[in-house]
């Protein structure tokens, strides 16, 4: 069985650190923290930790560290994704985008209905939420732009 990565995004590295939570990736991002703190977080907790800091990468020389390179979050995540040799998860958006919390089981159809907009009830699709701070995801428009976004970004990649 192949452990899955764990990471700790650097405060350069906050939209990248999202894409990663919408494939189902535990990251954990604190932009107050600096960039020694993080990564000293991060050996702590067994994370990986991704950074553009270079000077952070020379002067410390940590050894579960990656460096991320260019402005483009997608971009960002094919280099991870490709370098890390990631395996695609069997299910996107199941971890918070905000918090990085495991959402919940899909909820009930009665359950989901009181806590999705009017217009989206009935969508087909799970809808879960996050345990910690209460945030509602469900397959809507955003989702599938989202799907479509990692598609372009890593051809043939997601079932």
């Amino acid at each position: 069985m192949r452990l899955t990565p764990r990471f700790t995004a650097d405060a350069m590295l906050g939209r990248l650190a999202r894409w990663l939570r919408v494939l189902g990736f535990d990251t954990c991002c604190d932009a107050s923290l600096p960039g020694i703190e993080q990564l000293y977080r991060a050996q702590a907790r067994g994370r990986i930790l991704l950074t553009r800091n270079r000077h952070l990468l020379r002067e410390m020389q940590p050894r579960n560290a990656f460096e991320v390179q260019g402005d483009d979050p997608l971009a960002q995540l094919r280099q991870v994704v490709t370098a890390m040799g990631l395996q695609a998860p069997g299910e996107l958006f199941t971890r918070c985008m905000i918090d990085n919390t495991e959402l919940s089981p899909p909820l009930p159809p009665e359950q989901a209905d009181a806590l999705v907009p009017e217009g989206v009830r009935g969508i087909p699709g799970p809808v879960r939420q996050c345990p910690l701070c209460a945030r509602v995801y469900w397959h809507g428009s955003h989702a599938r732009r989202m799907r479509a976004a990692i598609d372009r970004t890593l051809p043939g990649w997601l079932p």
